[in-house]
């Protein structure tokens, strides 16, 4: 008797133009990624979904449905909790007697269907659901009522899921217990959620009417939920118990910063809270220190831009800019970069506003600005002591560049951020701060600019025609035959058709010729035509254009974020 998986592996192979090198691939992708097998051979597009389905409802003879017009029993989360459903993407349809009928999508899941007659103690039954519908399901069923009171919201939610990792005062316990626990699991809700959704920020901001709560995902604010206006304090009270703030104050701004261990992991949180008309509006940026250790490489910049950056960043002295706005990622970036430096023999001191990781093994201070502790104050002290790297968290004036440049002059690497369009203007700008040309000459060992661009969701991915006024922005620096490519939106990417992202780099390398050419006062452009003519330098635009070409992004994400003007 062939197993359940060489069954429908035979079956696949007899479909026209499969072939067994195609399912290989799609097994090795199965085995490297940790996806169904099922959700495997789609995303290696062996066959279609729907495709799919009819052939494992064939093979298996178990009936399929339609979740799409089926009524989901919240009564079912009872029995079903959503941690279970999630963990093996099963719905819970209905309940008879001493059995429960679930819908699932995986039939390769030998585990799934043991583990929840253990969980539940009853005899399950099986109907097979297409993946995306079971997805967009578990959505339905376990967010139902998140518009409602808070115990409602909450009641699922265990609070021992989160722990806050520091110490907290007595009459701050005083405050988190009895009646607070809903407001616990309310916000211990939106956290959960965040995490899961990869948000990069949390922003809880009240209005006339409640408390909207949105994710910044993939750089872009979405709406997730509404807390009744009736929880708006008593939430802002929990979250500045957790990040250590004074609950007493609501008429002033205030910073704090809290670490959660969730699971066997920890994630670290940055808090702001700003007082407006309507109340507390607050800001949770959420710090992933994962991301630190894996590397250059794993952060979407292209081979050439990693092999640079980590060509100069092994020099002995010498300054390293990271340039971009706001939000283009610059400071994981250099934490990336620190985090690769630092080993046992190096002394690496930072001075940041304010601190956003806290790393072992480096000395960081952050910058009060209000106690005269400056960056350039900041600066001047820590190179008493015996820096090897230095990271400035951004140059902002004069004092602190001219320092930050003297610095790596006599004997310090140190790396720092600054705010220009591209890496050529970073050196214009540190002579209009009044910084010496020839000091900038000397210091400057590479510029990188950069920013961020969301990647097309790979689960909806699909060849699309681009509209003639639009390619005409793109004539003469694209051959106009290439495909495009568009996600049409789906469940996994919360139907905007992005997933994740990738860095945009362009890597100006300080040579001689670049030196003589600042001290001669040529132009930014100037600059940037030599690189790219002397050295190959790929500016952001070439960047993105290959990207695009990739079927990495769209053509209006790349116009986002870069233009031909960066060219």
């Amino acid at each position: 008797m062939h197993s359940v998986r060489e069954r429908i592996l035979t079956a696949l192979l007899q479909m026209p133009g499969v072939t067994q090198e195609a399912i290989d691939g799609a097994m090795a992708f199965y085995r490297l990624e940790g996806v169904s097998i099922g959700e495997a051979l789609v995303r290696k597009e062996l066959i279609k979904e729907k495709d799919l389905l009819l052939l494992l409802v064939k093979e298996l003879r178990i009936p399929s449905i339609d979740l799409r017009h089926f009524k989901l029993d919240e009564k079912l989360k009872e029995i079903v909790s959503e941690r279970i459903a999630r963990k093996y993407q099963l719905v819970p349809l209905a309940s008879l007697g001493d059995g429960i009928t679930v819908a699932l999508s995986d039939p390769f899941n030998v585990f799934a269907l043991d583990d929840l007659r253990d969980f539940t103690g009853r005899r399950i039954d099986v109907v097979m659901a297409a993946a995306s519908q079971v997805r967009d399901a578990i959505d339905k069923l376990y967010s139902a009522g998140s518009q409602n009171t808070v115990a409602e919201v909450s009641k699922n939610i265990d609070v021992g899921d989160f722990e806050i990792v520091s110490e907290m005062r007595d009459d701050e316990q005083s405050a988190d217990t009895g009646e607070q626990a809903p407001i616990i699991r309310m916000v211990n809700l939106v956290i959960k959620e965040a995490l899961r959704q990869r948000a990069s920020d949390i922003h809880m901001e009240p209005t006339e009417a409640d408390m909207r709560v949105r994710y910044r995902i993939d750089g872009v604010l979405q709406d997730i939920l509404d807390i009744p206006k009736e929880n708006q304090g008593a939430v802002a009270v929990r979250i500045k118990i957790m990040a250590r703030m004074d609950i007493t104050s609501s008429q002033t701004p205030q910073d704090g910063r809290f670490k959660m261990r969730i699971g066997d992991k920890e994630v670290d949180f940055r808090v702001s809270i700003l007082p407006t008309c309507w109340g507390s509006k607050i800001v949770m940026r959420v710090l992933d220190k994962g991301n630190l250790s894996i590397g250059l490489q794993h952060l979407g910049f292209s081979p050439k831009a990693v092999a640079l950056i980590n060509e100069y960043m092994l020099k002995p002295y010498g300054m390293i800019l990271v340039t971009g706005p706001t939000g283009s990622g610059k400071s994981t970036t250099l934490y990336s970069m620190i985090s690769q430096l630092n080993t046992d023999d190096k002394n690496i001191i930072t001075v940041e506003d304010p601190v956003e990781y806290l790393v072992e093994g480096l000395t960081q201070i952050e910058v009060k600005a209000d106690i005269g502790l400056t960056f350039a104050a900041g600066l001047r002290s820590i190179l008493r002591q015996s820096p090897d790297i230095v990271m400035v968290g951004e140059i902002r004036d004069n004092e602190t560049a001219d320092i930050a440049i003297k610095a790596s002059l006599t004997g310090q690497l140190v790396f720092s951020t600054l705010h220009t369009n591209d890496a050529a203007g970073a050196l214009t700008r540190l002579v209009d701060m009044g910084v010496e040309p020839f000091l900038v000459a000397s210091s400057l060992l590479m510029v990188c600019a950069q920013r961020l661009a969301r990647k097309i969701c790979p689960h909806c991915k699909e060849e699309v025609e681009i509209p003639a006024e639009v390619l005409k922005r793109l004539v003469g620096h694209i051959d106009t035959r290439m495909k495009f490519y568009e996600g049409r939106g789906c469940d996994r990417c919360r139907k905007t058709g992005y997933l994740g992202r990738f860095g945009l780099t362009e890597v100006l390398m300080i040579d001689d010729t670049v030196r003589e050419m600042l001290l001669q006062g040529k132009s930014p452009d100037d600059i940037k035509e030599y690189a790219r003519t002397a050295h190959g330098m790929r500016t952001l635009w070439d960047d993105g254009l290959e990207r695009l070409a990739q079927g990495q992004t769209t053509v209006t994400e790349l116009l986002r974020v870069a233009s031909a003007g960066d060219e």
